[in-house]
């Protein structure tokens, strides 16, 4: 609906233009300028052409595009690139994406052979994205090789993870989980529930965005909240180290982000 009311209010908008005899002289008076343009054109082209001939045949040269003119033999050429040298070293030219260039010191040189259009080589673009994207596929291959090569040899588990037989790592953890512990003045018999570090891997993955999060934001997976934590605890520290996150230190909490490789992102 809108666009028909545009449409309507366009046609009466030209329909008055019409009528305006100002209007229709300036129109005329556009179309004589078009023809003289074109005109003047031609001419230029041919006083320009006329100092040069086919050669191949020897014979007259016509402008039949953009920096392109031909003979009656067949011949098409690039009248820049054939006649004209740059003023600066009296070097061949050579045609970049939309000018011309000196073959020695590559300083942009204009074309006689140009009225007011404006070159686009198709071919030199062509080439040159296709070397762009050689370089990048080259510096992804070599960030990769480089991440390959970084990555430390894999962690095999054959057994779970023995909180005694690191000396002091209980008492640091309990510090870090702020439980007090008081083994000396009772014995409390618990059972621990089992671990599974792969279970709290995939759990903490659930969560991770790539925005980062802290520690103290992951959703417990047991219900004893200390055990909970040491385990979460040790299970980043096996992912920070198997290069899935990185952990630093946020006051007396943890911030975790989930590592992002752009090498990684073709897999």
């Amino acid at each position: 609906m809108k666009r028909a009311v545009q449409m309507l209010a366009d046609g009466v908008i030209q329909k008055r233009l019409n009528r305006n005899p100002l209007i229709r002289r300036v129109c005329g008076v556009i179309g004589r300028v078009k023809s003289f343009k074109e005109q003047a054109r031609q001419f230029y082209f041919e006083v320009v052409l006329s100092l040069y001939s086919c050669p191949v045949c020897d014979g007259h040269l016509h402008m039949t595009g953009t920096s392109e003119c031909s003979c009656s033999c067949g011949k098409i050429l690039d009248p820049t690139l054939t006649f004209q040298k740059s003023s600066c070293c009296s070097a061949k030219l050579i045609r970049k994406t939309f000018h011309y260039a000196c073959s020695h010191c590559h300083k942009t040189v204009p074309s006689r052979f140009l009225f007011d259009e404006k070159i686009f080589d198709r071919e030199y673009f062509r080439e040159m994205m296709r070397e762009a994207r050689q370089r990048s596929k080259r510096k992804k291959e070599e960030l990769k090789q480089l991440l390959a090569n970084s990555r430390s040899n894999a962690l095999t588990l054959t057994e779970n993870p023995d909180l005694e037989s690191v000396p002091g790592l209980v008492e640091d953890l309990d510090a870090f989980v702020q439980v007090e512990s008081d083994t000396a003045n009772q014995t409390v018999l618990v059972e621990k529930p089992p671990f599974s570090m792969d279970d709290y891997r995939s759990h903490i993955n659930s969560v991770l965005t790539w925005d980062r999060i802290s520690f103290s934001e992951i959703v417990p997976l047991t219900d004893d909240i200390r055990i909970d934590r040491i385990w979460r605890f040790i299970t980043l520290v096996y992912m920070q180290q198997d290069r899935e996150v990185n952990l630093s230190q946020y006051g007396k909490d943890i911030m975790i982000k989930k590592v992002y490789h752009e090498a990684y992102a073709e897999g």
